[in-house]
C-alpha cells in the first residue's frame, strides 16, 4: 500500500481538510505564526487556516503525498507535545491519545468503511489507530467528520492508508464543503424585551428589542404569548400563519447574502420559516414564503426590508406601505 503512494508520491497532489477547535489552531499557528511557518517550510505542503471568529476552523493541507504526510507528522507530534505539557500540571496518570478530525466528502466514506466495515477494520488493525466515521453529514455540507486517535506514529500510518483509499475512490458528484459558522447565541423575546443567552444568564439586547417592538407595532393581531420565548424550536402561542411576497430576481442576492448568511440570520432573529422559490424561466421575480406567528412574520418582513434598504429607497412594491417600517428602513 505504502509503495503505491510513494511511487506516485511526487506526481499526486492531494488536499486534506482538518477540523480543529480554536485552541488547537492556536497551537498550530504558534507565537507570531512561527510554528505554522516552520511546518510549511519543512514539509513543503501548503497549510491554510480558515478565517473567522468561529469556535471551529478548517485547516487545509495541500501538496504531494509525501509533503502531506510530513505536515501531518508535525501536527500530530505538536499535539502530543501539548498533551505532555498539560499533563505536567495535572494529576492524571494515563496519557490521552492524540486526536485529529478529517473532513471527507460523504461520497468517499463508503469506500473508507468498506463492505460490512471491512476496510475501516483493516485500517484500525494494521495501524493501531482508532478511526470513526460520523454517521451524519456536517451542517450545510456533503462532508463527514472522520476522527482518528492514537499515537502520532499510528495516526501518520492511518492517514497514509486513508489517502490511498481517497486516491482510489475519487468523490462522486459535487461536494459542498463544510464551513464552520460563527458562534451564535439564541435569542428570547419575553415581556416585549429581547435577550441573548450567554451561559446561564439572559442578557438584555436593546437593538433586538427595538426590532421586536417595531415588528409588534405592525402586527394586525394582538400578540398573545408575549412572555413565551419566540425563537426557532419554541413557538409562541399565536397560531402559525403564512405570508407570501415577491422580490425582483436581481435583488434576491441582498436577502440571501453570501453563502446564505443573511437569510439564515433573518430566520434566526425572526423565528420564522422562510422559503425562497427557485427562479422560473421567463420570470423576473422570485416568490418568498414566510411562515410563523404574526410577530415572527412581521419581524422577518422588517429584516428583509432592512437588507434591501441600501438598494431601494422605496419598498412599496415588496410590502404594503407601513409607516413604522419605512421610517425604520430610511
Amino acid at each position: 500500500m505504502e509503495s503505491k503512494v510513494s511511487e506516485g508520491g511526487l506526481n499526486v497532489t492531494l488536499t486534506i481538510r482538518l477540523l480543529m477547535h480554536g485552541k488547537e489552531v492556536g497551537s498550530i499557528i504558534g507565537k507570531k505564526g512561527e510554528t505554522v511557518k516552520k511546518m510549511r517550510e519543512e514539509s513543503g505542503a501548503r497549510i491554510n487556516i480558515s478565517e473567522g471568529n468561529c469556535p471551529e476552523r478548517i485547516v487545509t493541507i495541500t501538496g504531494p503525498t509525501d509533503a502531506i504526510f510530513k505536515a501531518f507528522a508535525m501536527i500530530a507530534y505538536k499535539f502530543e507535545e501539548d498533551i505532555t505539557n498539560s499533563m505536567s500540571n495535572s494529576t492524571a496518570t494515563s496519557k490521552p491519545p492524540v486526536t485529529l478530525r478529517l473532513v471527507v466528502p460523504a461520497s468517499q466514506c463508503g469506500s473508507l468503511i468498506g463492505k460490512g466495515g471491512s476496510k475501516i477494520k483493516e485500517i484500525r488493525e494494521s495501524t493501531g489507530a482508532q478511526v470513526q466515521v460520523a454517521g451524519d453529514m456536517l451542517p450545510n455540507s456533503t462532508e463527514r467528520a472522520v476522527t482518528i486517535s492514537g499515537t502520532p506514529d499510528a495516526i501518520i500510518q492511518c492517514v497514509k492508508q486513508i489517502c490511498v483509499v481517497m486516491l482510489e475512490s475519487p468523490p462522486k458528484g459535487a461536494t459542498i464543503p463544510y464551513r464552520p459558522k460563527p458562534a451564535s447565541t439564541p435569542v428570547i423575546f419575553a415581556g416585549g424585551q429581547a435577550y441573548t443567552i450567554q451561559g446561564q444568564y439572559a442578557i438584555p439586547h436593546p437593538d433586538l428589542t427595538k426590532l421586536h417592538q417595531l415588528a409588534m407595532q405592525q402586527t394586525p393581531f394582538t400578540p398573545l404569548g408575549q412572555t413565551t420565548p419566540a425563537f426557532p424550536g419554541l413557538d409562541a402561542s399565536p397560531p402559525a400563519s403564512t405570508h407570501e411576497l415577491t422580490i425582483p430576481n436581481d435583488l434576491i442576492g441582498c436577502i440571501i447574502g453570501r453563502q446564505g448568511t443573511k437569510i439564515n440570520e433573518i430566520r434566526q432573529m425572526s423565528g420564522a420559516q422562510i422559503k425562497i422559490a427557485n427562479a422560473t424561466e421567463g420570470s423576473s421575480e422570485r416568490q418568498i414564503t414566510i411562515t410563523g406567528t404574526p410577530a415572527n412574520i412581521s419581524l422577518a418582513q422588517y429584516l428583509i426590508n432592512a437588507s434591501l434598504s441600501h438598494v431601494l429607497p422605496s419598498l412599496h412594491q415588496c410590502f404594503p406601505p407601513s409607516n413604522e417600517v419605512n421610517q425604520a428602513v430610511q
